[in-house]
């Protein structure tokens, strides 16, 4: 079932982007700062360095031993990096290749967790990867102490496309983007909610365990967001882009306590959603750019900014990518945004009847000359419990889209590993 969602103006009060492509730009001023202990070895999007490209990361805790905890990431077409507390890669896992050396080849997007799903009589912890290049979940169990790596793949061989009805539509790429998982604590069910790219559509899969002890999935529902807006002037904006291209969602997170989902719109804002989705959406804020209009131009692949008419937000600059939850036992907490444009992150109030209010914004900077800091931040994961004697307060992991010292004119891409309890107590 598809919901196409009618919002009002008083519902719209928030949200944009409108760089296609864009500069970076300069460190925003004025606001505290935080620094890595650890980052991985750089990532590059070569031919030489298998096209890896650092996107999303998703931390495991292993509870019977957490000083040996791990660091899950996608590498986009260089697939996954299974890293230690210590930055240090463990396991390489490639990404699948196409059907055909004509079709596009694997690309993993976004991963999450899923802690004890049953498998065949067991529980087992899963990490849920959405492969955008073709148009597929794949999840892997964890084992630390398996031998060859902590991951094996488990995911069904009958598994069907997300959002595609053939091969030539996956070759399209309007495909698997963002994800993030969700276990319902009244049904004991666990589903991957995953956005499509250049859409605005969001699909609720549930996690099915077969007899054969792999995993398939199936589509519940799913859930259109707008794609254009009206302004308190009365006027209709719909965010500049390349011809046939709509605002898509890529940062997502779900509150395990009420089953919250928080969406990033990249060139939007921030949505409120149940996870199920039902109800209407509410959009608790957007982005600087919310209501410029723009022009594409075809030569240059970016958009020209209009004048700015002032319906935008003030803490975030498009795109807004990488949320994750900093949870507490008692319901308090923060919603992490990863700001883009301006290399900040952005913390909410996690509580609802607080309305997700705005609380304060760090970014993350260099510790030395070689332990750079984090810049246009795609993905990002925080885990509020103690983790050895590393991180006893917990940690956060970012993605760096602009790994420094890097290797010439190659693009390198990293993670960055922060002290949690050094984050809080900066936002507190």
């Amino acid at each position: 079932m598809s919901i196409r969602l009618a919002v009002r103006a008083s519902t719209l009060a928030l949200c944009t982007t409108l760089v296609t492509s864009f500069a970076l730009p300069a460190q925003a001023s004025g606001v505290d700062t935080v620094l890595p202990k650890a980052e991985t070895a750089p990532l590059f999007d070569d031919e030489a360095g298998g096209d890896a490209n650092a996107d999303d990361p998703a931390i495991w805790r292993n509870a019977a031993d957490p000083g040996r905890s791990l660091v899950i990431a996608t590498a986009k077409q260089g697939g996954l990096r299974v890293y230690d507390l210590d930055a240090r890669q463990m396991q390489s896992v490639p990404a699948p290749a196409g059907p055909s050396a004509d079709d596009k080849p694997g690309r993993f997007n976004n991963v999450d967790l899923v802690q004890g799903l049953r498998l065949g009589g067991t529980r087992a912890d899963v990490a849920v990867v959405s492969d955008r290049g073709n148009d597929r979940l794949r999840i892997y169990r964890i084992d630390r102490n398996k031998t060859g790596g902590p991951l094996t793949d488990i995911t069904d061989p009958g598994a069907r496309p997300v959002f595609s009805a053939d091969q030539d539509e996956i070759n399209e790429q309007q495909t698997a983007y963002g994800l993030a998982t969700w276990t319902d604590r009244a049904t004991g069910r666990s589903y991957a909610l995953v956005s499509q790219r250049n859409r605005t559509r969001i699909s609720l899969l549930e996690l099915i365990a077969t007899p054969a002890g792999t995993v398939d999935y199936r589509q519940i529902r799913t859930l259109d967001l707008p794609s254009s807006f009206r302004m308190p002037n009365g006027a209709s904006w719909t965010p500049c882009a390349e011809p046939g291209e709509l605002p898509q969602v890529e940062g997502m997170v779900v509150d395990p306590a009420d089953g919250t989902l928080y969406a990033g719109q990249e060139d939007v804002g921030i949505w409120r959603i149940d996870a199920a989705l039902t109800g209407t959406p509410v959009l608790i804020d957007k982005v600087r750019e919310y209501g410029v209009p723009g022009t594409y131009d075809e030569e240059t692949e970016e958009c020209a900014p209009g004048t700015d008419p002032g319906f935008g937000g003030t803490h975030l600059s498009a795109d807004v990518e990488g949320l994750t939850l900093v949870t507490e036992a008692d319901g308090d907490g923060y919603l992490l945004a990863s700001s883009q444009g301006d290399n900040t992150f952005v913390a909410y109030d996690r509580e609802r009847a607080e309305h997700n209010e705005y609380e304060n914004t760090f970014r993350i900077a260099a510790a030395s000359a070689t332990l750079d800091g984090s810049e246009v931040c795609d993905g990002a994961a925080a885990l509020n419990a103690p983790l050895g004697t590393r991180y006893p307060k917990g940690l956060l992991v970012v993605q760096d889209g602009e790994e420094t010292p890097g290797d010439g004119d190659r693009e390198a891409t990293g993670f960055k590993f922060v002290d949690l309890g050094e984050v809080v107590e900066t936002l507190d």
